[in-house]
């Protein structure tokens, strides 16, 4: 026990307090630094894009998307950075862990052609202008609206709200339905027992109406003719052009005026019947 004691008197306590008092001191101002920077750093990142997208070099989706990828590139430097500044104050030698991490990058480097592969495939993606933040694409059994496009994944919101986490090694291919005009089509069946031609003046009427009515119609729509011969009616195409993203919404409107302007002229649309036939009693006897 003498022993012990002899040994913690023997501590210099004094330069002890003063080395951990001068490194918390050093980590706070560090982390401070590093939120300002980080701060100060997506800020410039943020007005350079507004000032380039406003100068008509790039859309606002490509912005969006440069944007996102060059903050998240500046936060993986600064927390590098953060972290070799945090060891240099522990006085631990920086260099020789980084010649270290060579000979330990050898034993994983296997491990890591993954995170490679999906840099790599994001490089492309985004040099070749694949997708942009905002586009409504489908990639393997993903659907939805592109929410950011990173070194590693790619987020996607589908339609139900479900946030997809992608990585990019993974998207081999991609249909982009955010380029261009898009297409609305509308198969409606009518009886066998109406008369064709007037089907398709009454649903031209309704085409030709909502054109004039709508400003997201580009060209038609209009009533292309028989479609096909189902088993219990005459189905009529009607196709047109709208802006990209409002299709459907196009495709609804004229469904539910095709459904009035029908009824009002007493064209039947067909649908499934079901007929129940109650035996008596008698009957069932007989039969």
């Amino acid at each position: 026990m003498d022993r012990i004691f002899e040994r913690i008197e023997s501590i210099d306590w004094n330069n002890i307090l003063v080395f951990v008092g001068g490194a918390i001191l050093q980590i706070i101002a560090l982390f401070i630094g590093f939120l300002i920077v980080k701060s100060i750093g997506n800020s410039v990142i943020s007005r350079f894009f507004t000032n380039y997208e406003k100068s008509n070099h790039i859309s606002q989706a490509r912005a969006t998307t440069l944007k996102g990828l060059t903050k998240n590139i500046l936060n993986y430097i600064l927390i590098f950075v953060f972290f070799v500044t945090l060891l240099q104050i522990f006085d631990i030698e920086v260099a020789a862990i980084l010649a270290g991490a060579g000979i330990v990058g050898l034993a994983v480097g296997f491990g890591a052609q993954g995170l490679v592969s999906d840099i790599v495939t994001g490089f492309f993606i985004l040099l070749e202008k694949q997708l942009d933040v905002g586009d409504y694409v489908s990639t393997g059994s993903f659907s939805g609206i592109v929410e950011s496009v990173g070194l590693r994944t790619t987020q996607i919101r589908g339609f139900d709200g479900t946030l997809h986490y992608i990585p990019n090694r993974d998207i081999t291919s991609v249909s982009n339905h955010s380029r261009g005009n898009m297409r609305a089509l509308v198969d409606i069946g009518i009886s066998y027992d109406d008369h064709i031609d007037t089907a398709v003046t009454v649903m031209q009427e309704v085409c030709d109406q909502l054109a004039k009515e709508n400003d997201h119609i580009i060209e038609g729509p209009n009533v292309l003719g028989v479609q096909s011969l189902g088993s219990s009616d005459v189905v009529i195409r009607i196709v047109g052009k709208t802006k990209n993203g409002e299709q459907w919404g196009v495709e609804r409107e004229l469904r539910k005026q095709l459904k009035a302007a029908l009824d009002a002229n007493g064209i039947e649309i067909p649908y499934p019947h079901q007929v129940f036939v109650q035996k008596t009693e008698a009957e069932n006897a007989n039969g």
